[in-house]
């Protein structure tokens, strides 16, 4: 082979050298920024929750909600928040920590107010602050209301996830009726 050939032969492994090298850098890069990019999702994951999540209860329009019935619901009772609600929020199930041991140190779209120290319930003032923040997932007769679904197994109609772990396995829990009975506007009167 000439000096010519020899020459363009070793231009051309010169050049298909620096193409894969050109490649191997840019796919570097790419994985490296998809890398960077999925280290951020845990962040914007808890930024996106601690922002209220999914659209919550009172953040959807009418139209998208439905409805236990046609008429306007009824509003929400504080004593049976105060007296039936509260108790479940404060229960300890086999498996799993207690809601307040979660939702008074976090910041999700629902925070209760921390128990005060030795104290096994709220007292009047955090109850009452309870209940408000309570309201910001439930929808008055809404059964897709995030206090029924989030704690609720997927199978049985919750929604796919939630950090705590499914407190109940079946709307047939009785505990789950009682939220269910609250959310329907259920009073302490009845």
């Amino acid at each position: 082979m000439s000096a010519d050939g020899r020459t363009a032969g070793t231009n051309t492994k010169h050049s298909a050298s620096r193409s894969r090298a050109s490649s191997l850098r840019s796919r570097a890069t790419f994985v490296d920024r998809v890398k960077r990019a999925c280290s951020y999702l845990p962040a914007v994951a808890c930024l996106f929750l601690a922002a209220g999540g999914f659209p919550t209860a009172q953040g959807q329009s009418e139209s998208n909600q439905p409805s236990a019935s046609p008429t306007a619901p009824t509003p929400l009772d504080y004593e049976f928040f105060k007296t039936k609600v509260q108790p479940i929020l404060l229960a300890k199930r086999p498996g799993h920590a207690r809601c307040v041991s979660c939702h008074s140190v976090n910041h999700v779209a629902l925070h209760l107010m921390p128990l005060s120290p030795g104290s096994p319930t709220w007292n009047e003032e955090d109850s009452r602050k309870n209940f408000e923040l309570v309201k910001r997932v439930v929808a008055p007769g809404n059964l897709r209301s995030p206090l029924l679904i989030h704690p609720l197994a997927e199978q049985a109609g919750g929604d796919f996830f939630h950090n705590g772990g499914k407190h109940f396995n079946s709307q047939d829990d009785p505990e789950w009726q009682t939220l269910k009975a609250f959310v329907l506007g259920e009073t302490a009167a009845n």
